[in-house]
């Protein structure tokens, strides 16, 4: 039986589809820290030197999103909840109630998952609906974006860059979802990487994580304030973390969206 890669048209489509996913995939070498906290530091999120911009993916969950919303206004500390679609549908009220109370809501996609081996019209859809249901439900417009697992793609990309957000990964993190996760190891792993001007990546939920993952975070949040205090740097959300602008587009209006795949 004939191999069928050795026929010119079929090598041909097949070295094709190949060079496509890999296109697709050179942005997510972005998820390796020092790649990206290097080369691209508004992508990781450095701001002004003097603030710290705190960020929560994963929420709205019901079980654990107010409780962080509580912490934050014992300390009068507003942040930036990166929202999942999914979640959002199922508990309206609590992201209404994080943009009441001053929270900004950004996107972090409508499910959490790898987005690497999807094409452009369903990074697209998954996107922009989650764009415009944050939307609606809690009467801002999301300004940003985070990939869940922190992992862009070409399609992300230009799907963020359609839909008028800015994407946003992070300087450092509490590893904070792990099953051995605890406030103390946390708040040691936040240390690790805390800087003024930095971007802060916790979790509100554990809709990813072990469960009840996100106490560990929790009760690690009031010392990572008060932390921040002591060191002079205002902590809030990334709109008004003081990134610098993005670099405009080279066309004065997007093309149409991908047609399906």
């Amino acid at each position: 039986m004939s191999d069928p890669t050795r026929r010119p048209g079929r090598r041909a489509a097949l070295m094709a589809t190949l060079g496509t996913a890999v296109a697709n995939a050179v942005p997510a070498v972005t998820v390796l820290p020092r790649v990206r906290l290097r080369l691209f530091p508004r992508l990781s999120g450095f701001g002004t030197t003097d603030h710290v911009a705190l960020t929560f993916d994963d929420g709205p969950d019901p079980a654990s999103t107010p409780r962080f919303a509580e912490a934050l206004a014992a300390h009068q500390v507003r942040a930036t909840f990166f929202l999942l679609g999914s979640t959002l549908a199922d508990a309206p009220s609590v992201g209404r109630d994080l943009a009441a109370a001053g929270h900004e809501v950004a996107v972090h996609g409508w499910a959490h998952r790898n987005l690497l081996l999807r094409g452009p019209y369903a990074t697209h859809h998954d996107l922009a609906r989650t764009r415009d249901l944050v939307r609606e439900t809690t009467g801002q417009t999301p300004r940003f974006y985070r990939p869940p697992y922190g992992v862009l793609s070409a399609s992300a990309l230009l799907a963020a860059r359609r839909l008028a957000l800015s994407p946003v990964l992070w300087t450092c993190w509490g590893r904070d979802w792990t099953r051995t996760a605890t406030p103390a190891s946390v708040l040691a792993t936040l240390r690790t990487g805390l800087a003024g001007g930095g971007t802060i990546l916790l979790h509100d939920s554990d809709c990813a994580s072990a469960p009840g993952a996100w106490r560990s975070s929790l009760a690690a949040l009031p010392y990572l304030l008060d932390e921040c205090a002591r060191r002079g740097w205002r902590v809030g959300p990334l709109g008004e973390h003081g990134l610098p602008p993005r670099r405009a587009a080279r066309v004065s209006a997007p093309g149409p969206v991908p047609h399906p795949e």
